[in-house]
């Protein structure tokens, strides 16, 4: 099922939490426990026109020419890479691609298509 996008950070504290991480300096972990599938939250920014700090891409694996980019400016912004991630995105939005339990820090895989 999937639920309204999330983009308020207000929202997306209902589901995970912000906190230093193991892997790279501050993380993402989850509030809750979350079934694989389950929407996660949206990458909220404005519009990015170069790459930098936070900003995610989006694009079709044979249309780099075509992508988006957002500056990430809520939670979100804060996941790290991890391969294989126990999240992943369909376009800006992301959801568990496999159980997550509480307090597991959420991740994903930045060379993913």
């Amino acid at each position: 099922m999937k639920l309204e996008s999330r983009i308020k950070n207000s929202e997306l504290k209902e589901l995970i939490y912000v906190a230093p991480s193991k892997i790279h300096g501050t993380g993402v972990f989850a509030r809750q426990a979350l079934a694989e599938g389950e929407y996660i939250g949206t990458y909220h920014g404005p519009v990015a026109k170069r790459n930098g700090t936070y900003v995610l891409w989006v694009y079709e694996a044979d249309d780099e020419e075509s992508a988006i980019g957002r500056s990430g400016k809520n939670l979100l912004r804060y996941l790290n890479h991890r391969s294989p991630g126990n999240a992943e995105f369909n376009g800006f939005d992301l959801y568990a691609r496999a159980s997550i339990c509480v307090d597991e820090e959420i991740t994903f895989d930045y060379e993913a298509e």
